[in-house]
């Protein structure tokens, strides 16, 4: 019995007031999964006589008074109430949020609620994962050190999905930037054969659909939102804040300003394709001129002490030998 108790301390940190309340906590869910196993038990007896002594209404009103659809009911309450609270917010912080969250794919008016959702769920989730598994592997661990590890486990699973989100939307628009170019020359093809803009950009969004999935969905969003009854300049305007480029908010403006002039729409957008190619080229350019400085640390790092060691080391040898 003393070893049992010792064992106990050990795990709790040597804290007797830890493992009164974890004995407390074990005693109380111990009661409250009985009564939750009486009540199940109860009504499955219930279930059965409903099936004896009535139809399939009967028995669908005894599913609702069970115990188990009464706790998911309770539990999709409180996460639509969330959803409802956190997506009917309007603050400058939430606009920046949903506006990241459109970037990133995720269109769910319902998404901010979710997030904060996954947030919160994670960081709890991660802090209960901790506490448990802490004890388990390493039990010699101090209680004030247990505690941190603890707390950077909860920071991490509250910070997760920013981070998550953040990559997801600077993967997407890697690739808007990379097809954004090819998006003008066919755009330009199809002008000059004669298309409208509205069919143009049906068309080259099917087109774009196998090389850039991304970005042919949210063209085929804009050709929606024009059928839907917006104008061309709305639509692109929109387009241009899913993709989160730059190029593509000046390509809406291009378009505005080419229809209030009267200009040429052809040229325009042929003059614009051409600075994307030479934007795309110079982007090239500048990574091909930033790479002798990036691998100077790998160089630095791996290869130069491989050389000196392979060049340095018989010299060595001799001299030592002949020291010796």
């Amino acid at each position: 019995m003393d070893t049992v108790l010792d064992l106990l301390l050990n795990l709790s940190g040597g804290s007797p007031t830890l493992l009164l309340g974890s004995f407390v906590f074990l005693a109380v869910a111990t009661l409250a999964f009985t009564v939750m196993a009486f009540m199940r038990v109860r009504g499955s007896v219930q279930r059965r006589a409903a099936d004896v002594l009535t139809d399939g209404a009967s028995r669908r009103e005894s599913k609702k008074n069970s115990l188990r659809y009464a706790s998911l009911k309770a539990t999709q309450k409180l996460l639509d109430y969330t959803v409802r609270y956190y997506a009917a917010a309007d603050g400058g912080a939430m606009k920046l949020l949903r506006s990241k969250l459109i970037q990133a794919g995720f269109l769910n008016p319902s998404a901010a609620g979710f997030f904060f959702v996954a947030r919160t769920g994670l960081a709890v989730g991660f802090a209960i994962a901790a506490f448990i598994a802490l004890p388990i592997f390493d039990p010699d661990m101090s209680t004030n050190s247990r505690w941190l590890v603890i707390a950077f486990s909860g920071l991490a699973g509250y910070f997760g999905p920013s981070f998550y989100l953040g990559r997801r939307i600077a993967s997407r628009r890697n690739e808007h930037r990379s097809g954004f170019p090819d998006f003008m020359d066919l755009l330009v093809v199809c002008a000059e054969a004669g298309l409208s803009m509205e069919a143009a950009l049906d068309r080259v969004g099917r087109e774009l659909a196998d090389s850039y999935r991304s970005l042919s969905a949210n063209i085929h969003m804009a050709t929606l939102e024009i059928r839907a009854g917006r104008t061309l300049g709305e639509s692109l305007e929109h387009l241009g804040d899913r993709l989160g480029l730059d190029e593509a908010r000046a390509f809406a403006t291009l378009l505005q300003q080419s229809a209030e002039l009267g200009s040429s729409l052809t040229d325009a957008l042929r003059v614009y394709s051409d600075e994307m190619r030479h934007k795309r080229l110079s982007r090239a350019e500048e990574k091909a001129y930033s790479l002798p400085s990036k691998l100077s640390v790998p160089l630095i790092l791996c290869i130069f002490p491989v050389l000196i060691i392979v060049t340095l080391l018989p010299a060595y040898i001799r001299v030592k030998y002949m020291m010796g």
